[in-house]
């Protein structure tokens, strides 16, 4: 577009001009003041007065003719959208939130039509471009409720620090529920987000009525959870909109894989002014990743069932691991495996060996007896829960009546407890094992049809497998010892083939199993929620005395049971990988998993060992797992695995690396979660998030209302032509000033 209008000379600053301005100004009242005292002609004066300015201001202007070439450009306007997850909930006209979002953004779009409007969706991390909804209405109405968070001090501070221009100005729409800046924020704090951008932040709430919900706004714990201790718990209730809302009932459950969740407590919320604290204790018998279920019984009315109940995962700690050792003979093995334990001072020892049966002929009164019958009943019925691991060694469970405790020990390692079983005379088959229900969960076959040779006493020396190698429990005896040589063993009890899941550590150098695979000497594998180990042999304790452990100081007994414990008592030091969800699991929505894997357990050429596979199942086993496999990259330390959207729930992930160990995670799924806790909007903080940084504020309904930045004329090329030489106008104003004093001086002014 082309325009022409005149100008001030360009060589005249603009000071300049506004001072010849002011100076005509003053001049002109003079006159008139002076019209008072005239005599006569006040005609004659005034007209050759008002020339005489006019002429002297255009002397000093100078006016010229411009000629240019504009173009208007729009002030860039930023409008910050919530997309968090509580844009889903219902509105002032029973709509989703985010459907009044997005007429606002219209009613913005209309009114600020010659402004660069930029939507963008903020939540979790820098904002990003939100979808038009009159373009895309399917992505929109998805993108609208996805976030995890709504932090909008994040989206503020990515704005300032962006590389794209400065916006002219910037308006939040929202309901409110903001994450950051939190509740109760003060107005300085408000006004230093306004000030990194150097602009007003303009507000506008979607949502200013709360619905009728009752929900566990909040669970927080006073302290860590460790196995066996009494844990507080303090669990807030709310209550929002008409909902009538006085008494609610509030329950504490465990998820488990093996049943139906266990009530941990219960209690009775009092709710005053639509807000309730209940105090609860819980505790938590097992070690390890435990999943909670806070659970409310909602009264009639409750529009929101998703947030009725709240998902919390413990990592529940051991203050001492409690360990349950029986061996049936008094061997060098077994002797050096109890001297390890009891030197542990973080395991807490129950032991039995040199054992009577209820056969055994005494000769002697039960107040004379050193050795008391095997507490049998007492410690595989009432007791064995206590107890994070159990050791059978060189244990034959017939003479001492724990046949019919088999049962007791399986269901105890499914619902995770620890198992070993270490070899000898009366161990695996020998010891009566095979076909039992123990067997069902030890990481090895027991072939009871080879009771009669359920033993090779030929001396032999393990072999490490791929898997042993790569496996972090065995780290510690590898370094230990300096490489990978072990002492010959005096002797091997004969197992049978790895089971499903299960992992073969160290091997017998000759003898085969029924299928033709190397036979396992040292193997583990996981049951349920529980861990196994077997060990083949009673010669462990020449890791302690022997001439390869002489160069050691016998330092590898303990390096070999410190990793084996550790392994099944869950420690991370020796978990072949680190399971964690990106952010949170949400129902409904996809999910991440990411697999930590330690370096060296994805190396090989073919695809089996360079992948990982994860199985996912519920907790409580209604849907079948979801196995998912995917290529790990070579050199590589992590890797992001997708989850489809999942049911709201707890759930277990199992990961596979290399072939290798399981590495187990528990994780729950909340239908609500964090976002819709609390669904009441709040359309104060952003009134106040307004106020404090000079901003409007308005409600959605009329968003219009808020005034937008005027454009800005940009010439992209100029011409300036003088109207008059500057002479001539020098000439006019002396002409005009002469005219005007002889008037002056006819009619009496000086």
């Amino acid at each position: 577009m082309t325009s022409t209008h005149l100008g001030p000379s360009a060589d005249l600053p603009s000071w300049a001009a506004i001072a010849a301005y002011v100076i005509a100004l003053l001049s002109l009242s003079m006159l008139f003041v002076e019209m008072r005292r005239r005599e006569r002609g006040g005609t004659a004066i005034l007209l050759t007065g008002l020339l005489a300015v006019g002429a002297l201001l255009t002397a000093v202007l100078r006016p010229a003719r411009v000629t240019a070439r504009e173009s208007t450009v729009g002030a860039r306007v930023v409008i910050l959208a919530d997309a968090s997850r509580s844009m889903a909930l219902g509105g002032d006209d029973g709509r989703p939130r985010h459907e009044a979002r997005d007429a606002a953004i219209e009613q913005l779009r209309s009114a600020g039509s010659s402004a660069r409007l930029v939507v963008l969706g903020f939540g979790e991390g820098a904002p990003e471009p939100l979808p038009d909804p009159g373009r895309d209405v399917g992505a929109a109405r998805d993108a609208s409720a996805r976030a995890r968070r709504s932090d909008l001090a994040t989206a503020l501070r990515a704005l300032a620090l962006s590389s794209d221009e400065r916006p002219a100005a910037v308006l939040v729409v929202s309901d409110g529920r903001l994450d950051d800046p939190p509740e109760g924020s003060t107005a300085p704090a408000l006004a230093a987000l306004g000030r990194s951008l150097g602009v007003p932040i303009d507000a506008v709430a979607t949502t200013r009525d709360s619905p009728a919900d009752a929900s566990v706004r909040a669970v927080r714990a006073a302290g860590a959870a460790v196995a066996h201790v009494p844990l507080p718990l303090q669990v807030e209730v709310g209550c929002a909109g008409s909902i009538a809302c006085d008494e609610v009932t509030v329950t504490a459950h465990e998820l488990r894989e093996d049943g139906a969740p266990a009530l941990l407590a219960s209690g009775v919320a009092h709710v005053k002014d639509g807000k309730a604290t209940l105090d609860m204790t819980i505790t938590l018998e097992r070690a390890g990743a435990r999943i909670v279920q806070i659970a409310i019984s909602p009264p009639p009315g409750d529009t929101i069932p998703d947030n009725d109940r709240r998902l919390v995962t413990f990592d529940v700690a051991r203050e001492r691991v409690r360990v349950l050792h029986v061996a049936g003979r008094p061997t060098v093995d077994v002797r050096a495996l109890r001297q390890w334990l009891k030197g542990d001072a973080s395991i807490d020892l129950v032991a039995f060996f040199i054992l009577r049966t209820h056969e055994s002929d005494v000769r002697a009164t039960s107040n004379e007896l050193a050795l008391i019958p095997f507490p049998v009943d007492e410690l595989f019925t009432e007791h064995l829960p206590s107890f994070d691991a159990v050791v059978l060694q060189d244990f034959d469970a017939q003479p001492y009546g724990l046949e019919k405790y088999l049962e007791n020990i399986r269901q105890y390692v499914r619902r995770g407890g620890g198992l070993v079983m270490v070899g000898g005379q009366n161990s695996f088959v020998a010891g009566g094992y095979a076909g039992t229900p123990l067997a069902d969960v030890l990481p090895v076959e027991l072939d009871g049809s080879r009771a009669a040779t359920s033993a090779d006493p030929a001396a032999f020396e393990p072999q490490w497998t791929p898997e042993g190698l790569a496996a972090p429990l065995l780290g510690p005896l590898r370094d230990v010892m300096g490489g990978e040589d072990l002492p010959e063993m005096p002797g091997a009890n004969l197992l049978g083939d790895v089971r499903p899941g299960g992992v073969v550590l160290w091997s017998h150098p000759t003898r085969l199993t029924p299928r033709g695979a190397k036979m396992p000497v040292l193997a583990i594998g996981e049951e349920g929620d529980g861990r196994t180990i077997a060990l083949g042999m009673d010669g462990a304790w020449r890791l302690e005395f022997s001439a390869l452990a002489a160069r050691t100081a016998g330092r590898g007994h303990g390096a070999l049971w410190d990793g084996l414990l550790g392994w099944l008592m869950r420690d991370p030091r020796f978990e072949p990988a680190r399971v964690e969800i990106v952010g949170s699991c949400i129902a409904g929505l996809p999910a991440t998993l990411r697999a930590h894997v330690l370096a060296g357990r994805t190396a090989g050429d073919d695809h089996d060992k360079a992948s990982v596979a994860v199985d996912v199942a519920r907790l409580d086993a209604s849907r079948p797992p979801l196995h998912v496999e995917r290529p790990f990259p070579q050199g590589a330390t992590s890797l992001d695995i997708p989850l489809p959207p999942l049911e709201a729930g707890g759930y277990v992930a199992r990961l596979r690396a290399a072939g290798g160990a399981t590495t187990r995670y528990d994780f729950a799924c909340e239908g609500g979660g964090d976002e819709w806790a609390d669904s009441r909007p709040d359309p104060a903080r952003l009134e106040a998030l307004a106020k404090a940084t000079g901003g409007g504020f308005a409600l959605a309904s009329n968003a219009s209302s808020l005034r937008l930045p005027g454009p800005t004329v940009v010439s992209a090329e100029r011409h300036v032509t003088p109207v008059a030489p500057p002479w001539a106008w020098t000439l006019a104003a002396a002409v005009l000033l002469g005219v005007h004093w002889t008037a002056r001086r006819r009619s009496g002014l000086s």
